[in-house]
């Protein structure tokens, strides 16, 4: 668990199912995610299982909270990749960047990682400014990673020395 000035990260418990649905199966939200919206609970609940399943010695997965709501979910499940997404209800206010700040101070202080990486569609401009912002650096590009929907999209490579 890891507190911040507005937030608690914390590992994902079943009570969180119905805020996480909320999440996952809105279009907009998922626009540059890996995979399209959940289209119903159930692909929620078996995300959800895999998420629950990992391993908390090994990552920094984390649910983010602010005032006693689920709004998101930030760091990786292996490292060193990282990454987050947040109900749109709670974008441009800041959260994004104080919930990934904890996961990088908290990934490098608790793993022998070198490096952090993300991994992110070109399009979502928002995410390349915030990566930039944190002190990511762009080191690399592939075309067609994913196919979501019958969509292809490209990726942007972000990286992170430690510091």
């Amino acid at each position: 668990m890891i507190r911040t000035e507005r937030l608690l990260l914390r590992r994902a418990e079943p009570r969180d199912l119905d805020a996480l649905h909320e999440i996952m199966r809105d279009g907009e939200v998922m626009r540059y995610w890996s995979t399209p919206p959940h289209p119903d609970m159930a692909t929620t609940v078996e995300w959800m299982d895999r998420l629950m399943a990992i391993d908390p010695a090994g990552s920094v997965e984390f649910l983010v909270e602010y005032q006693g709501r689920v709004i998101g979910k930030v760091g990786g499940g292996v490292l060193p990749e990282v990454g987050y997404i947040l109900h749109r209800d709670y974008w441009g206010q800041g959260f994004a960047s104080e919930a990934m700040r904890a996961v990088i101070d908290f990934a490098f202080a608790h793993h022998p990682v070198d490096h952090l990486m993300a991994d992110i569609d070109p399009r979502n401009t928002a995410s390349a400014r915030l990566l930039e912002r944190l002190r990511f650096v762009k080191s690399g590009h592939a075309a067609k990673t994913f196919c979501v929907a019958g969509e292809w999209s490209d990726s942007d490579y972000y990286r992170l020395e430690r510091p």
